[in-house]
């Protein structure tokens, strides 16, 4: 067993990417997944800021025109195998940013995660509900750690 499965075998690290939205999700997962009740540090589930050292990204709100560079380039730092949830509503296809005949506008909304990168995971609800996070984080575990 090599450094990287023994260490993705007893912490996985996920970075959480905010690309525009409400951030009603982003509150749900920091402060109900991390919090005392949910406690995902018990499980070795860790938040980390920094691409070179996550496992999985998790990516909340429709990618914005903005945004949508930032994303990739965060993408493209994480090391193989790259693994990305899609978290609410919105990342999953535009929610409440798509325009009233239900496509999204391009000028100004991307598109879903998965139009931009791909994704292995997909979290609905608006806002997510916490125990949906571990679930969509915890069913992508098994492609990590057979990844080394």
């Amino acid at each position: 067993m090599g450094i990287k499965s023994y260490s993705r075998a007893r912490a996985i690290h996920i970075m959480l990417v905010y690309t525009g939205g409400c951030n009603g999700c982003d509150i749900e997962i920091v402060n109900s997944v991390l919090s005392p009740r949910f406690d995902a540090e018990q499980y070795k589930v860790f938040l980390t800021w920094n691409p070179r050292e996550a496992d999985v990204l998790v990516v909340t709100g429709p990618v914005t025109h903005l945004n949508k560079q930032p994303l990739l380039k965060i993408y493209e730092a994480i090391p193989e195998p790259k693994l990305v949830v899609a978290a609410g509503s919105c990342a999953l296809m535009g929610g409440v940013y798509k325009n009233i005949h239900g496509d999204i506008p391009s000028e100004e909304i991307e598109g879903p995660v998965e139009n931009i990168i791909p994704v292995d995971a997909k979290i609905p609800g608006c806002a997510v509900r916490p125990q949906d996070v571990l679930s969509g984080v915890v069913s992508i575990l098994p492609k990590l750690l057979e990844a080394d």
